[in-house]
């Protein structure tokens, strides 16, 4: 089996537990591989496995998201588009973001923050580009760019402390409209 064949397991317990609350025995127990073989597929350990999950997440990014607010369509269609994405990725609010665990975290946000950065940089980056292509300011477009991460995080943890994934849902309803005003 190769180490790929672990990283949904590794992106579910990194973002349930976090990187200093998940365990190697407990990676252990849900990969159903030994330690040995834990460290034969990760050899830097739990650091490592931890960066293979921030890798898948920073793929989609790149692999969904990016590619939807390249798309040569109108902007509202890229960002509906891009909610559905978002909304399909978090399982409609019921999974936590592993940008977010991570870099709540002082440990694991030495380890991760220029990457998680570059992440969540990119994102907004896009989003900005697709606005001032549609004609707004740009420090305007990159402010809603802002706003449409603030929104899409705080939901999810919003969500998952009610435990009513409804907020999140909600948000990724009206996110176009709101980023598309004016425009």
């Amino acid at each position: 089996m190769s180490r790929q064949t672990h990283v949904p397991t590794l992106l579910k317990l990194f973002r349930q537990f976090g990187y200093e609350g998940v365990t190697l025995s407990k990676i252990s127990q849900e990969t159903g591989l030994g330690k040995a073989s834990l460290y034969h597929h990760f050899p830097r350990g739990k650091a490592e496995m931890a960066e293979t999950a921030l890798t898948h997440v920073n793929n989609w990014l790149e692999t969904s998201i990016l590619e939807i607010l390249d798309r040569p369509e109108p902007p509202i269609a890229k960002f509906k588009s891009m909610s559905e994405e978002v909304g399909k990725f978090f399982n409609e609010g019921q999974n936590s973001c592993l940008w977010a665990v991570l870099v709540m975290q002082q440990s694991s946000d030495d380890l991760f923050h220029a990457e998680i950065r570059g992440a969540f940089s990119l994102w907004i980056e896009a989003i900005t580009k697709v606005l001032v292509t549609a004609g707004l300011d740009e420090k305007l477009a990159k402010e809603r760019g802002e706003d449409a991460m603030i929104c899409m995080q705080g939901a999810l943890i919003l969500s998952h402390g009610l435990r009513d994934f409804a907020p999140f849902q909600r948000v990724l309803e009206q996110l176009p409209q709101q980023l598309c005003r004016d425009i």
